[in-house]
């Protein structure tokens, strides 16, 4: 085995790590409980946080140095 480890010591190894691993993820999802419903009905325009309000309607779209030259 790697670094010259008997197979029983890394097993042991790859064993606790995969338990502290799943342990660790299931403590951050209890502690930061995420919201994993999917609502019946889209939010409208607007009412997302994700969305840019500021350069609605303002964007016009970027030309590029070569097509300019052409």
């Amino acid at each position: 085995m790697p670094a010259g480890v008997p197979m029983s010591t890394y097993l042991k190894m790859l064993t606790a790590s995969l338990l502290a691993m799943c342990a660790g993820a299931e403590v951050v999802h209890r502690y930061y409980r995420p919201e994993l419903t999917i609502p019946e009905i889209p939010p409208k325009p607007g009412e997302l946080k994700t969305e840019l309000l500021g350069l609605k309607g303002k964007h016009k779209p970027q030309v590029s140095q070569q097509e300019e030259l052409k």
